[in-house]
């Protein structure tokens, strides 16, 4: 998919990924931190996770796309090397996800006799903070490439002062 009604496919696309990637992130750390959260979401935390997942290399293919029809420059390639990096971090969010789901959201959807499984302390402390940091770096992620996306197509792209009708704003 690389045009949507005329328009390239990563112009729309990436819209999604920049709202559910921190969106997941955010989600599975309130999760991580307070258990109540991940029972009551149950499955869709992972579902959440596997869309983010499956929008980053569909938004990715339709940068590549893109990245071959635009004027080649070092903000271009900038921000494609960094949409490279991305995937991981959002295979990491889902992999956190299902791990999550599948320790503590499941036994509630599952209806166990004995009640929640509680991990121990410990395991619950290093898992709350590998969350925080994937979900920290997943975050700062989409940000750079945002960023480094605006720049390569607004670099130059505008007048700073109103070309008709007077400075409105």
């Amino acid at each position: 998919m690389n045009l949507v009604n005329g328009l390239p496919a990563h112009v729309l696309l990436v819209h999604f990924v920049v709202v559910l990637v921190p969106l997941t992130a955010l989600a599975l750390v309130v999760c991580a931190i307070w258990p109540k959260a991940a029972q009551r979401l149950g499955l869709v935390m992972p579902l959440l996770a596997l869309v983010t997942l499956v929008s980053v290399p569909l938004t990715s293919n339709a940068g590549e796309w893109l990245e071959g029809h635009v004027a080649d420059n070092a903000l271009v390639r900038r921000h494609a090397e960094l949409g490279d990096g991305l995937l991981p971090w959002a295979g990491g969010l889902f992999a956190l996800a299902v791990v999550l789901w599948w320790t503590v959201g499941r036994t509630a959807v599952a209806g166990d006799s004995d009640g929640p499984r509680r991990p121990t302390a410990p395991v619950r402390i290093a898992a709350a903070v590998l969350t925080l940091v994937v979900a920290t770096g997943a975050i700062v992620d989409v940000y750079r490439i945002g960023d480094s996306g605006a720049k390569a197509a607004w670099q130059d792209g505008y007048s700073k002062t109103a070309s008709r009708g007077g400075d409105e704003g």
